[in-house]
């Protein structure tokens, strides 16, 4: 179950959503009994003039209440992505590959920001966090789940991902393009990811769509 929830796979805990839900029944009932009361004592026209503020608080808690279950599908808006500590954007990472169709794996614990996922081929594609491209001495084997990762033999070969929600330096864009199978996804990149734009269009063909193999 953790490695389901660390994978986005995994809906929110009962505790989690009880005192809102308690909460509401609370709101609810109260409401109706107190349009009950107003209605004996004012009649209709005054049920009226208190029912148009509640239709609108209704409404911008049923908007409310859609953002946990857009963010799981892998929506984010740019406000919610930079409010993100680096934890919850390797979540949201998580959510919009899934999103997109790959299949993201939840090894046993991770010593480094990083995620792997793969497509229907079995391609594995590796997603590294940091604000800056090219990675760090010893950065590649930093992790310990990299040495459990196997490249498939007729899969092709494993993909790279690095994800900034800043902006890469020309250096960054030089040492990417030298690297086969690299891609950058800075801030504007990853916002259009984030509102639904599928990540091989982003990538211009670099990494292909699972839902096409």
């Amino acid at each position: 179950m953790r490695e389901l929830r660390a994978a986005g796979r995994y809906g929110p805990r009962l505790r989690e959503v009880l005192p809102a839900l308690a909460a509401s029944v609370v709101v609810v009932g109260a409401a109706l009994g107190g349009l009950a009361l107003v209605y004996r004592a004012f009649g209709g026209p005054a049920c009226a003039l208190l029912l148009a503020p509640l239709v609108v608080v209704a409404a911008v808690l049923r908007r409310r209440s859609r953002r946990p279950a857009r963010r799981r599908g892998g929506y984010y808006t740019a406000q919610e992505l930079a409010e993100l500590d680096m934890p919850e954007l390797v979540l949201a990472v998580a959510r919009m590959l899934r999103r997109d169709g790959w299949r993201v794996l939840p090894p046993p614990r991770h010593d480094t920001h990083h995620l792997a996922a793969r497509d229907g081929r079995g391609r594995l594609l590796d997603v590294a966090f940091r604000p800056v491209a090219e990675p760090l001495p010893d950065e590649e084997s930093a992790c310990s789940c990299r040495a459990r990762l196997r490249v498939r033999g007729r899969a092709g070969p494993p993909l790279r991902l690095v994800v900034h929600r800043g902006t890469f330096t020309h250096r960054d864009e030089v040492w990417a393009s030298r690297e086969p199978h690299t891609f950058l996804i800075d801030g504007p990149r990853l916002q259009l990811w984030a509102r639904g734009t599928p990540l091989a269009q982003l990538a211009g063909g670099i990494v292909p769509s699972p839902r096409r193999v």
